[in-house]
């Protein structure tokens, strides 16, 4: 199996540029990849920072598909923990009512930000008791049209308008937990080695996830590893064109972890918590170099995991050399096609 090229951007607001820059250069990048034949292009969700301008995918999303013309569109993902799965899946189902079959919708299990924008997009209600699990239960009967609120006061609710082809679920992951919850759902899965920079364990998380795959109405497990890359014409050249951020983990009294960009939002968040904490430093995952450096890096990832598609994410401040980046990396792989091999599941329990 031939291994898909698809690209994360994030919106990163670089310094010196305005959040509009930052806006305009994702939707010329959308209309590069959709030229150069990427297969999705993914947006991400974060709050209560300047450093992304991406608060609000699904209004992005929609600029985007307007924007472009064949490439798949989605959420890289929409943090579902802090909303109501009815109006995630109303959003979604406008979304692939006008563009059908383009429209994915990946959900993360991070908090997305600080805990005060958690308290503000809960309107300071305190945390429900609903668990993700049984969220995205209801997201998938909503993006269905299936009737859903059995034995409640919501029974026979539908997400109107639902399309003849329904948004695109994964879950997005960088663990054993998020690779365990796709599997029991029987749900695509990705995982992000840009947030968990140690390659084994995203092997180790893939394989558990194809192993302990429950099939879902016919569903199959699709596996998919996202991860940070900048090329450039030399190895020489890619030093120093690219953001490369350490990763700083909060690791609360609680047992959770949550996984930060840089390490005053690290501190931040253990404060906001009121918990008690420690921050966990690790290297940064960035693979940055000449084509075939950064290339055969992929492929040999793509590999060792088993995956099929690669998210490629590129944190390079110059919109001009991220385009070129991932120019680059789309010919290269059009160039030197990798046949691989995809593990089978183990399971093949039908529910």
């Amino acid at each position: 199996m031939s291994v898909k090229l698809s690209i994360l951007d994030q919106s990163l607001v670089f310094e010196g540029n305005m959040t509009e820059d930052t806006l305009r250069h994702t939707v010329e990048l959308a209309k590069v990849a959709d030229d150069l034949g990427y297969h999705r292009f993914w947006v991400s969700e974060h709050h209560d920072t300047n450093t992304v301008a991406g608060s609000s995918p699904e209004v992005l999303i929609a600029y985007l598909l307007a924007a472009t013309k064949r490439i798949r569109v989605g959420s890289g993902g929409v943090m579902l923990q802090h909303y109501s799965p009815y109006k995630v899946a109303e959003s979604f189902n406008v979304l692939a009512n006008l563009e059908p079959d383009r429209v994915d919708l990946g959900i993360g299990r991070a908090p997305g930000g600080l805990p005060r924008s958690t308290l503000a997009l809960r309107g300071g209600a305190a945390q429900e008791e609903t668990s993700l699990t049984d969220k995205l239960e209801q997201l998938r009967k909503y993006l269905s049209g299936i009737e859903a609120g059995e034995g409640t006061s919501l029974e026979g609710l539908r997400a109107e308008p639902v399309p003849q082809k329904p948004a695109e679920l994964y879950v997005l992951g960088a663990s054993a937990d998020s690779a365990d919850l796709a599997a029991t759902l029987g749900l695509p899965y990705v995982f992000s080695l840009f947030i968990n920079g140690d390659l084994n364990q995203a092997e180790a998380a893939l394989r558990r996830y194809r192993d302990r795959f429950v099939s879902v109405n016919g569903s199959k497990p699709q596996s998919i590893l996202s991860l940070s890359a900048a090329v450039a014409d030399t190895d020489e050249e890619a030093e120093g064109i690219a953001i490369e951020q350490d990763i700083f983990r909060t690791i609360l009294d609680s047992g959770r972890k949550i996984t930060i960009g840089n390490r005053e939002k690290a501190e931040e968040f253990g404060k906001q918590s009121g918990e008690g904490y420690i921050i966990e430093h690790l290297p940064s995952p960035l693979v940055k170099g000449s084509v075939d450096t950064v290339g055969k890096y992929l492929l040999q990832a793509a590999q060792h995991t088993g995956v099929h598609e690669l998210v490629v994410t590129s944190p390079i401040r110059d919109v001009a050399k991220r385009i070129h980046s991932f120019t680059l990396l789309k010919s290269y792989f059009d160039a030197k096609p990798q046949l691989i091999s995809v593990p089978t599941a183990v399971s093949a329990e039908v529910v």
